[in-house]
């Protein structure tokens, strides 16, 4: 008993310099708080949604050492295809990048940072896709992911699916901050 005692103590001791540093690692956007509800700004239109489609400003900080570029996703776990909803997938995003600003997520991809690439999302097309759950659902999650990569590219095909694409992010992860919103219509 003792023995087993002395292993865990060991490995909890092993263990807390990458648990702190990973729990350094955070995500934040100036356009709303955590957990709460998205803004007609970043709601779809479309789909019976009338927002704006606009990607919020997201920053972060804290990135582990040894990261070589990040991936950033925006996923929908409640939508009701039995396998969630992809709004926004980008990766390639160069290591210097702490940042996008309002409206990166535009179908040109013109406010992200040099060589940052936008996947396929699950409306079809690359770009920021916004909140638009169906009328009478419960608020849908939408949970914004920032991951710091140890590649500094990944060479995913251009017309990659979303799921592809995390695959990829999955295989190359270093530490992983998020930032969950919500939103729904009566």
């Amino acid at each position: 008993m003792r023995r087993m005692v002395w292993l865990v103590s060991l490995v909890c001791i092993a263990a807390a310099p990458a648990m702190a540093a990973t729990a350094a690692f955070k995500l934040e956007s100036p356009a709303f708080k955590p957990g709460a509800t998205l803004t007609e700004e970043q709601v779809f239109n479309g789909f019976g949604c009338s927002g704006k489609n606009v990607s919020p400003a997201l920053q972060w900080s804290g990135a582990p050492e040894g990261t070589k570029s990040f991936a950033l996703t925006l996923y929908d776990p409640d939508a009701p295809t039995g396998s969630g909803w992809w709004h926004w997938v980008v990766y390639n995003i160069p290591a210097s990048a702490t940042s996008l600003p309002e409206g990166a997520g535009s179908p040109d991809g013109e406010k992200l940072p040099s060589g940052s690439v936008q996947g396929r999302t699950d409306f079809g097309a690359p770009g920021f896709g916004g909140a638009c759950p169906p009328k009478g659902d419960k608020p849908h999650r939408y949970i914004f992911t920032i991951y710091a990569l140890k590649t500094d590219k990944l060479d995913a095909p251009a017309d990659a699916t979303a799921a592809l694409v995390g695959f990829m992010i999955h295989g190359n992860k270093l530490a992983s901050a998020t930032l969950m919103a919500r939103y729904g219509r009566p």
